[in-house]
């Protein structure tokens, strides 16, 4: 139940899997609705706030996946080979662009040298800061990839439900229950 198989995901893994799925689209949805704040809005200050402290934790937990999976066993794809290998560099550019969406953020935010609080629980220090055009630059890439990752995660939810609906198989069912596949491989 806790650890990867062959034939299916742990419990570990979904909870990553679907933790990140939920922030990745509240920060998408969070921070476009954000950029049309006012600076007299009550929302101008605590929307970046909530943006920044639940952004830091998403790159905690990225990490943490990523190590996860680098120890783990990884599932069998389901497919013809074209779509094994789809899959495969799709999730190798779901985590790039994570990446790259976690780091372009956190430059924009500590550009001016001050580090992140993150909940009021701790604080992640400024480690770069002050380069030229720091938060414009990291800001553009930071916007783009993200647009860019909310197409390949669309992409990728669709992907589930087709394989789900049309192909009938277990892909989609493996990430929602640890045992699925277990039960099929005993």
């Amino acid at each position: 139940m806790w650890r990867n198989t062959s034939g299916g995901w742990g419990l570990p893994s979904i909870l990553l899997h679907w933790l990140s799925a939920v922030a990745v689209v509240g920060l998408f949805a969070l921070g476009w609705w954000m950029t049309g704040l006012g600076y007299y809005d009550d929302w101008y200050y605590l929307a970046p706030w909530w943006h920044r402290s639940v952004g830091m934790i998403l790159f905690g937990a990225t990490i943490l996946r990523l190590v996860w999976r680098a120890c783990q066993p990884t599932p069998h794809s389901q497919g013809h080979r074209l779509e094994r290998i789809a899959a495969h560099l799709g999730h190798i550019a779901l985590y790039v662009l994570m990446l790259v969406v976690l780091v372009s953020g956190y430059l924009i935010s500590t550009a001016d040298g001050s580090g992140i609080q993150v909940f009021g629980w701790f604080e992640v220090p400024a480690v770069i800061s002050g380069l030229r055009n720091q938060a414009t630059l990291a800001g553009i890439v930071h916007w783009y990839a993200s647009l860019i990752l909310m197409a390949l995660a669309i992409g990728h939810m669709l992907a589930a439900l087709k394989h789900h609906f049309i192909d009938r198989n277990d892909t989609l069912i493996r990430m929602l229950s640890p045992t699925s596949s277990r039960r099929k491989m005993d």
